[in-house]
């Protein structure tokens, strides 16, 4: 006798598939694609959905188009109001604009500045206050006294979840066989909906969630411990300091595991997508890799799947990781040479490394400071390498030619 098929609150796979066919030509049909590089480098078999392909860049346009479709006329004509650090505000915005409902955007004061201009170009009008959502729930709540709006919950409603839940349904289509899928927990919307989805069609597959070190919320309040969580984290999409009411129960009874992720394995998860795979992706989108590097002996030799959940990450900041990512990896480096203040010591230097297959990004040539003395100067030099078994041979070709070296461990 098989298992019975989840049913929470009347969310259920036939409700979900009900979705399915009302956001039909309404969405973007998203690849589930196999990681081929990322699937050697891991040593497992991993598949990702591009949900940072879809509309607003994000998996949020589903369930925002679910919840505005099911809307009655009389509140069509007030208009809707959320709270979102960007995903949400950006679906909820776009599919407000397309239905003709004016829409008001909440966000905590830190959304990067990317998520808020695309927010605006949609229509909404946006409020920045609060340094959370939950300080922005406040603001909320006063202006829906006030004004009568129709609340759009980013993650504790229905709709949100069963529009959600499509995601699970085109993955278990797409991959029938996985043996894990592994899915960002911020609020919680979109992984109650996948793992009703994905457990109704296969009971044995193991639904791992992932959550931000810094916002525990889900894991510690299943727990039943204290939420505490806060402080400034690339995962910002999943920055959420108390779980849904609806969504905590689902997670509570189909979710095998949550695993956290610390900034600097998201960090790596965002720069290895683009260079392994060529996607880009936030660090809330990264999450899901994030988790399955963290802890790789769990998914070694397994079919694992995730789902890439936002690309809306400030250009700015995504330059900053990729250049870490390549000082980590010892890609780029920056050194200080000490030499005689005479003339030919730079073209030298330049020979030296340029000999060795180096290549000169940057040089900062000091004569008065660093405390040297006055017939004595020191050059700092960034270098692009391969790796960092090349940058040692760079510096022992250095060392070797009578310059004194010191690597400098700089992190941008």
């Amino acid at each position: 006798m098989g298992m019975a098929k989840p049913d929470f609150y009347g969310i259920n796979i036939d409700r979900i598939k009900q979705s399915s066919k009302k956001l039909s030509g309404n969405i973007l049909s998203t690849p589930t694609i196999f990681a081929h590089s990322l699937s050697d480098l891991l040593e497992s078999s991993l598949y990702l959905k591009l949900e940072n392909l879809q509309f607003t860049s994000s998996f949020k346009s589903r369930g925002a188009f679910i919840a505005l479709h099911e809307l009655d006329e009389k509140n069509k004509k007030i208009g809707v109001i959320t709270m979102s650090a960007g995903n949400h505000a950006q679906a909820v915005a776009f599919r407000s604009q397309q239905q003709g409902i004016k829409s008001i955007i909440v966000m905590p004061e830190q959304t990067p500045f990317t998520k808020i201009s695309k927010t605006k170009a949609y229509g909404a009008e946006i409020i920045l206050t609060g340094r959370s959502l939950d300080e922005s729930k406040l603001t909320v709540e006063r202006l829906i006294n006030e004004n009568g709006f129709q609340l759009v919950h980013p993650f504790d409603d229905p709709h949100i979840i069963t529009g959600q839940g499509t995601i699970g349904l085109e993955i278990m289509d797409e991959v029938p066989n996985l043996d894990y899928l592994v899915i960002p927990i911020g609020g919680g919307g979109l992984i109650s909906g996948i793992s009703i989805a994905a457990k109704s069609i296969n009971p044995d597959i193991k639904i791992i969630g992932v959550e931000s070190e810094l916002y525990p919320s889900m894991s510690r309040s299943l727990a039943g411990l204290n939420l505490q969580s806060g402080g400034d984290t690339l995962a910002e999409g999943i920055a959420v300091k108390t779980p849904g009411k609806l969504t905590k129960p689902i997670v509570k009874e189909l979710v095998d595991k949550i695993i956290l992720v610390n900034e600097q394995q998201i960090e790596w998860a965002i720069s290895a997508l683009i260079e392994h795979q060529s996607i880009i992706s936030e660090g809330a989108g990264a999450a899901g890799l994030a988790a399955i590097y963290a802890s790789h002996d769990t998914f070694k030799n397994k079919r694992v799947g995730t789902v890439i959940c936002g690309g809306n990450i400030d250009s700015r900041l995504l330059g900053t990781i990729l250049n870490r990512a390549l000082i980590s990896d010892g890609r780029l480096i920056r050194i200080r040479i000490g030499i005689s203040d005479e003339p030919g010591m730079l073209a030298k230097i330049a020979q030296s490394i340029s000999s060795n297959h180096g290549n000169i990004i940057e040089v900062y040539h000091q004569r008065l400071f660093y405390n040297v003395p006055a017939k004595l100067a020191k050059i700092d030099v960034v270098i692009e390498t391969r790796d960092t078994e090349h940058a040692n041979e760079i510096l022992s070709s250095l060392k070797n030619n009578g310059f004194e070296v010191q690597l400098l461990d700089e992190k941008f």
